[in-house]
C-alpha cells in the first residue's frame, strides 16, 4: 500500500503542470516501529482558498480493515485520472478542496494488526467519554494493550490521531461546509453510513442539513445499497475520534456545516461468499479474491462522486431559513430517533 502511495505522488508531480487544478501532497508524519519507519501521507485537490468547502477522506485507520485503506486509494487514483480529461469535474475543483489521507495507521496496516504499534485502538483513543454503559470491551477499554479495543493512556492521543486532527483542523478550519468519510469494514451484511454521535444516543447539531443532503441522495439513488442510521445505535463507545474532532471544530465554525460519515462496509458478505477466508487473519474484515475487491470499488465510487458534486452545490441543502431547520430537524427526529 505505501508503494502505492508513492506511486500516486509520482503521478501527482508529473500532473501539477498538465491538470488546472491545484495538486500537493505531503509526508504529514513518520511513524517508527520495530527500527523500521513508516510515512503517513497526505494529498489534496483543488482550491486552495481557506474557506472552501472540503471533502476529507480518511482509511486505514484500522490496519487489519484493509478495504477502507485500499478505497480510499482507488478514489484518489480515479479523481487523478479523470482530472486529466473531465472538465465538469476540474470546474468543480475550483471552488472546492479534497484531501486524503489514505493510511492512517501503516503499522497496522503492514504487520496486520488492528490497532498501531503501541497496540491502541485509533478508534477509540481521543477524550471523549460516552455518557451511558458501552458494550464491555467494544466499547474501548483501559485494561491492557493485550486485550482488543484498548483506548491507550487516559487524556493521551497517538501519534496518528494527533495527525488526523492536525491536518484535518488546518484544512478546514475557516471552511463553509466539511464533509468527512472515514472507511473501514466488518460489522454485518449490509454497507452502513453512520453519523454522530458514538457517545451518547442525541442528535448531533447538524442534523438537519444531513437530513436535507440525504433527502437529495435517496431522491437521486433511490436504489442504493446503504444502510444510513445513527452509530451510536449499532452500538456505543468511548473515544470516538470524529465525535472528538465534530465537537472540536464546532467550537470555532458554530454557524458553518460539519457531517462526519463513517462508511462501514458489510464484510459478512464476502465471507459468506467465499467462508475459507474465516481462516485468515484479515479474511474477516477485506474481500480477498480480486473480483471482489473490484466490484467493492465499483460499488462506491458512485457515492463519493454524489459527495463531490453535493459539497459543490451545498448552498441547496446546506442553508436553510429558521423555519425550515425547524421542519428539517422534526423530519430528522422522526426518522431517526426515537421521540
Amino acid at each position: 500500500m505505501i508503494q502505492d502511495l508513492v506511486k500516486i505522488s509520482k503521478k501527482m508531480e508529473k500532473l501539477r503542470d498538465r491538470v488546472p487544478v491545484e495538486l500537493s501532497y505531503d509526508i504529514a508524519n513518520i511513524i517508527a516501529y520495530h527500527r523500521f519507519k513508516y510515512p503517513i501521507y497526505t494529498f489534496t485537490i483543488g482550491s486552495k482558498k481557506s474557506t472552501a468547502p472540503v471533502l476529507f477522506i480518511t482509511g486505514g485507520v484500522h490496519g487489519l480493515e484493509k478495504i477502507g485503506a485500499q478505497l480510499a486509494w482507488s478514489l484518489l487514483k480515479t479523481t487523478l485520472d479523470k482530472l486529466q480529461w473531465d472538465r465538469s469535474l476540474q470546474q468543480v475543483f475550483e471552488s472546492i478542496r479534497m484531501v486524503f489521507i489514505p493510511l492512517l495507521n501503516p503499522v497496522g496496516y503492514i504487520h496486520q494488526m488492528r490497532s498501531n504499534g503501541n497496540g491502541v485502538d485509533l478508534m477509540r483513543n481521543s477524550p471523549i467519554a460516552a455518557e451511558t454503559k458501552v458494550p464491555f470491551l467494544l466499547g474501548g477499554q483501559r485494561l491492557s494493550n493485550k486485550l482488543p479495543w484498548y483506548q491507550g493512556i487516559d487524556q493521551q492521543m497517538e501519534i496518528e490521531n494527533l495527525v488526523l486532527q492536525d491536518v484535518f483542523l488546518a484544512e478546514t478550519k475557516n471552511s463553509a461546509c466539511v464533509i468527512s468519510v472515514d472507511l473501514h469494514s466488518g460489522f454485518g451484511l449490509r454497507d452502513r453510513i453512520w453519523f454522530p454521535f458514538s457517545y451518547k444516543q442525541e442528535p448531533f447539531d447538524d442534523i438537519a442539513p444531513l437530513y436535507s443532503l440525504f433527502s437529495l441522495f435517496e431522491q437521486t439513488y433511490p436504489y442504493h445499497v446503504y444502510h444510513i442510521e445513527p452509530q451510536s445505535f449499532s452500538y456505543m463507545m468511548n473515544g470516538d475520534m470524529w465525535d472528538y474532532l465534530y465537537i472540536k471544530w464546532k467550537e470555532h465554525q458554530k454557524k458553518a456545516v460539519f457531517i462526519p460519515l463513517t462508511l462501514e462496509m458489510g464484510s459478512w458478505n464476502w465471507v459468506r461468499k467465499n467462508p475459507w477466508q474465516l481462516f485468515t487473519r484479515g479474511g474477516i474484515f477485506n474481500p480477498i479474491k480480486e473480483h471482489r475487491l473490484k466490484r467493492t470499488y465499483r460499488r462506491h465510487h458512485l457515492f463519493f462522486d454524489f459527495l463531490l458534486r453535493a459539497l459543490h452545490s451545498h448552498p441547496v441543502w446546506s442553508s436553510h431559513p429558521t423555519e425550515s431547520q425547524e421542519g428539517l430537524l422534526k423530519l430528522a427526529k422522526s426518522k431517526w430517533y426515537k421521540q
